[in-house]
């Protein structure tokens, strides 16, 4: 077991990227593991267009090795490899990391943010950053006035229709029961939308495209008949799961899963572990609020190491 490290950081993806340039430049010598997934969601996005400082647009991967790399410039020690367990019981905190290397740290800040839900399609798969996205937020703009169409029937598949029908010609939406599940308000708010036609009672059987992208979905009506819709973007709008379970029974965790910590910070139940990014965020999952909350993390971590050392 190697010394104690002063601050680890489990996870990549702006946020854990930002928390490992802010400890590195407060002397924290963080060192950071990037999961399984390195540069997180980010890295499966072709462009993107919102995030500040890249005026003519950047690639999610990109613009994760660039952060990457400005992490490195001050220090941070990035290594490969996945938290496996995690003790909180106690400082300092034990981690292992892919079964077999033991970690101690003083303080922990988590980043390992979450995963959207897919149907499980393996068109889906297939043309996942070319027409598929789990996020109208961050892709809507590559479709202006096209054709597009959003999975689900909660208020989150409504939010997105209703923004990608402010920018699209036509959006559908498929929703596999007789009924939406968002609140009336929401729901009112689709049905008042002339270019939004819902689709009842259908399931996405197969998302068809040719090598430029999706070009259209094959649709399965629950009493067997199919249809087919030309399209250009297949939004999935069924949720994320916060990647939480090693922590399920040690942080004190919302109904879906969500990291809490205390209001204005990063602070979780336990003391000198700090949460951020999409991990501990259901409501905007941006990279630019998941970079501003590592930046925050990286912040109360310091400041707790310094009110330890006094």
């Amino acid at each position: 077991m190697e010394e104690t490290i002063k601050c680890l950081i489990i996870g990549s993806g702006p946020a854990g990227y930002t928390a490992a340039i802010y400890t590195s430049r407060a002397n924290l010598r963080p060192v950071l593991y990037e999961g399984i997934e390195p540069g997180g969601q980010l890295t499966t996005t072709t462009d993107v267009e919102n995030f500040p400082g890249y005026p003519d647009g950047v690639s999610g991967q990109q613009m994760m090795a660039d952060m990457r790399r400005q992490a490195e410039r001050f220090g941070a020690d990035i290594r490969i490899g996945t938290v496996t367990s995690a003790d909180l019981s106690s400082r300092p905190f034990h981690v292992v990391i892919d079964g077999t290397t033991q970690i101690k740290a003083e303080t922990l800040i988590i980043a390992t943010g979450a995963s959207a839900k897919y149907l499980g399609l393996p068109s889906e798969t297939k043309f996942r950053g070319m027409g598929v996205s789990a996020c109208a937020t961050c892709d809507g703009f590559f479709y202006r006035k096209k054709d597009v169409a959003v999975v689900g029937g909660g208020d989150t598949a409504c939010e997105e229709a209703t923004y990608l029908a402010s920018i699209c010609r036509k959006v559908y939406m498929i929703v596999r029961k007789p009924h939406l599940r968002a609140s009336k308000a929401m729901q009112e708010r689709v049905f008042n939308t002339t270019n939004i036609e819902v689709m009842f009672n259908h399931n996405t059987a197969e998302v068809l495209g040719d090598e430029s992208g999706v070009t259209g979905a094959l649709l399965r009506c629950n009493d067997g008949k199919e249809v087919k819709i030309d399209i250009a973007g297949f939004f999935l709008a069924i949720g994320h799961h916060p990647n939480t379970e090693l922590f399920a029974d040690q942080l004190t965790l919302d109904a879906e899963g969500y990291i809490k910590t205390e209001a204005g910070t990063s602070k979780t139940n336990i003391e000198g572990v700090f949460a951020a990014g999409d991990v501990r965020d259901p409501h905007y999952r941006q990279a630019i609020t998941a970079a501003a909350s590592g930046c925050i993390a990286a912040i109360d971590c310091e400041r707790f190491i310094l009110s330890r050392a006094e």
